[in-house]
């Protein structure tokens, strides 16, 4: 037989590769990931809007556009949603808290950007289930871990503190009541801060940090605290 007519010859080199059979799969699973996304971030909108208990999984699915029972193949009942919303809030806190080990800066600077991506998550759709997710009646299990990955920021940023001071980055301070300090400033932004409202919600967070870097001593302009000039102004309306 030719090498051309050869199944190792030349020909068949040049024949394309029948498709992997895995790749059909992997496509299902990103799609279901996508999909099971787009539930969460329609209850967090629900849950915002109505609150926990006033939202029911129909509501949800209405404005999906889909049946109640494909809500219930991506989550077990509301209860869960809940829980997904707190913890898809809080891992960009925990992801920045994992890169600030990584940052060759001083404990202040790190701080600082923790406190960034904190602002910002509590300023995203998430922000409600953030902050009041363990005050709604949920199963002792899913409340403990709750308690626990909130324990978990609050020993973050206690730690950070203790470094500055350590480094010479931060002035001498209790950790657990200014670790209780920032994150109550920063978690009352989920009540009142809107989609609508005029800054972002990294434009809020800038402001924040802003006011904890200098606090409330005189300054000659809102750029020497730190924050844009048009940042202030628009606070300051």
């Amino acid at each position: 037989m030719s090498q051309e007519g050869s199944p190792c010859g030349p020909a068949a080199a040049r024949a394309p590769l029948r498709e992997s059979p895995w790749r059909a799969s992997r496509e299902r699973l990103r799609d279901r990931q996508v999909k099971r996304e787009a539930v969460i971030r329609a209850a967090a909108h629900a849950f915002n809007r109505k609150g926990y208990h006033n939202t029911s999984l129909d509501d949800i699915a209405a404005a999906l556009e889909v049946s109640k029972p494909t809500v219930y193949y991506y989550v077990s009942n509301k209860e869960q949603l809940l829980f997904e919303c707190f913890v898809a809030g809080i891992e960009p806190i925990r992801a920045a808290f994992r890169e600030a080990r990584l940052m060759k800066a001083p404990a202040r600077e790190r701080l600082k950007a923790v406190l960034r991506h904190y602002g910002r998550a509590v300023a995203s759709e998430f922000g409600w289930c953030m902050v009041r997710a363990e005050d709604q009646d949920l199963a002792p299990a899913m409340s403990g871990h709750i308690k626990a990955l909130k324990s978990e920021i609050d020993q973050g940023i206690r730690r950070l503190l203790r470094e500055g001071m350590q480094d010479g980055s931060i002035h001498p301070c209790d950790p657990k009541m200014t670790a209780f300090a920032l994150a109550g400033a920063l978690n009352w932004i989920a009540h009142w801060y809107r989609d609508s409202h005029s800054l972002s919600g990294a434009e809020i967070a800038e402001a924040f940090i802003s006011v904890f870097e200098s606090g409330l001593t005189p300054r000659q302009s809102a750029e020497s605290a730190g924050a844009p000039r048009h940042v202030s102004a628009r606070l300051a309306r």
